[in-house]
């Protein structure tokens, strides 16, 4: 890894210097970026080569450097990602809140150091708020405090919410939050805790 990041680093220079000028930048970069990490990383635990190389649509689009997402292509992008969401097989939304806010507490998953089928978390707090009484969480997304409290749990705010926990690209294209269902991040058993810690009225979220 050590050899690799001044290899990378020179590359992105490069195309942040001459991108501009060369058409077809992109595409050679990215080719000698995905060569670089084939040759040079290994899969350890979860954390494999392939899911690292492997990109779909959305990610493809989200990852071209020095271009601007069209407006067009972000359209077509939600609306893939939304018609992929895969509710609940037995129609149950709400799992056990208590549960969920173990999720929200865990940072841990998918990552070299974890064990092969260990369950994940979903480091909720690294981005939002979520409990009035949680003293350490980031603002980089909303503040969920209160979530069910003002928005009630109605049957399209829960088919809403599970579907932004599921893929949140389904409504913002590229967005920074993981789509825990759609990349099998967390169970539909941990995706029901979740929405029970969101949406439950005797969960602290909601007091």
């Amino acid at each position: 890894m050590r050899k690799l990041l001044p290899v990378v680093t020179t590359i992105l220079m490069s195309v942040t210097t001459f991108a501009p000028l060369i058409s077809g930048a992109e595409d050679d970069i990215d080719k000698a970026l995905r060569g670089l990490m084939a040759s040079e990383l290994r899969s350890k635990g979860p954390a494999t080569l392939e899911r690292a190389m492997k990109r779909d649509e959305a990610q493809l689009a989200c990852s071209i450097p020095l271009a601007k997402l069209d407006a067009a292509v972000a359209k077509k992008i939600e609306a893939a990602q939304l018609a992929a969401v895969k509710y609940p097989t037995d129609g149950k939304f709400l799992g056990n809140w208590e549960e969920g806010e173990k999720i929200a507490q865990n940072g841990r998953g998918m990552q070299s150091s974890d064990a092969i089928g260990a369950p994940n978390g979903g480091n909720c707090y690294a981005c939002h708020q979520i409990r009035k009484d949680e003293i350490a969480y980031g603002t980089i997304g909303p503040s969920l405090y209160q979530y069910g409290k003002l928005r009630g749990n109605s049957e399209p705010v829960l088919r809403y919410t599970w579907a932004k926990i599921y893929n949140a690209q389904a409504f913002n294209a590229c967005s920074n939050m993981p789509r825990f269902g759609h990349q099998q991040i967390l169970t539909e058993q941990q995706l029901r805790d979740v929405m029970a810690l969101l949406m439950d009225p005797a969960s602290p979220v909601n007091k």
